[in-house]
């Protein structure tokens, strides 16, 4: 086993559930902040040390951001960081990518084979760090993992499935149920499995790895098991696609709550492989889909 982890990133949402989930193995770990290596890796990089690298302008959803703080922090950064391992001892490099790397939309099940074609700056940025990555060559003995994982929920939680749960707490009927879509999630226990797993592993090939749990829900099926979280029984309504088709338009047009875009966002099909991964530690995820879902519908209930 590695003698040592530095998170750098900690204050996240991942890095915050990581630190619990070593801490629990009886892992040494040790978080610093990205100020802290303003000056060079200093101490953190000993040998046998292996770097997560959690820290990044995540996906601005408001579309409010600079674009170029995008590639400030999630390319220039990335590859400062990056530097600083290759000069170091240090063994491995996990990087936190993101599907947006790939695509913002999915035609079939996205694997490792698709040929990236980001959309938003913030994909752009985080494929920019990871070609970049990949391009440097390594010394012996060292490795990287570029991780890319979907939509990552879990305990803390304060992205989409937070407002849908929102939704379903009120107790009205979900109007879009007509529409049949397939997404991948991923349970933040799974994902910090998956990095304990390349952490203490020492036969892993370096690479990029697609990262979800193992089966894809539809919105419907979510919606059902938030309500059930809730002891409330969800009514899912079939409205016909044309006539809320039409409502999204309207919103467009008048800043309603729903427009054509949350339409999207609700109903699409978003389906991501994790074979390679799972082929690679050779090990079964600990959560089900629709378990992890089930502990971060809990954790809103808690809230």
């Amino acid at each position: 086993m590695n003698k040592k982890t530095i998170i750098i990133g900690s204050t996240g949402f991942v890095g915050q559930n990581l630190a619990s989930y070593l801490k629990s193995k009886g892992h040494s770990y040790t978080c610093i902040l990205r100020d802290q290596l303003n000056n060079g890796p200093g101490p953190f990089f000993d040998p046998d040390t292996t770097i997560v690298y959690l820290a990044g302008k995540a996906h601005d959803l408001k579309k409010v951001s600079d674009p170029e703080e995008y590639y400030k922090i999630n390319f220039e950064l990335t590859k400062k960081i990056y530097n600083f391992f290759l000069a170091s001892n240090a063994k491995k490099f996990i990087f936190i990518s993101s599907i947006k790397a790939v695509a913002d939309s999915v035609q079939g099940i996205l694997d490792e084979t698709f040929k990236p074609n980001p959309i938003t700056d913030y994909g752009k940025s985080k494929l920019m760090a990871e070609e970049y990555i990949k391009r440097q060559p390594l010394s012996e003995g060292k490795s990287f993992y570029i991780l890319r994982p979907c939509m990552i929920h879990g305990p803390g939680n304060k992205g989409n499935l937070n407002l849908l749960y929102k939704f379903v707490k009120l107790g009205v009927p979900y109007p879009l149920a007509d529409f049949e879509n397939k997404r991948s999630f991923l349970s933040v226990e799974n994902l910090c499995f998956i990095i304990y797993h390349l952490i203490i592993s020492n036969c892993i090939e370096s690479g990029i790895y697609n990262v979800s749990d193992d089966a894809a829900l539809s919105t419907n099926d979510v919606v059902s098991i938030l309500g059930q979280s809730l002891n409330i029984k969800t009514r899912l309504w079939k409205i016909p696609k044309n006539i809320v088709l039409f409502f999204a338009k309207a919103g467009d047009l008048l800043h309603l709550p729903l427009t054509s875009e949350r339409l999207n966002k609700l109903t699409e099909s978003y389906v991501v492989s994790n074979k390679k991964i799972k082929h690679a530690l050779n090990q079964e995820l600990p959560l089900s889909s629709v378990e992890g879902l089930k502990i971060t519908a809990g954790s809103f209930n808690r809230k």
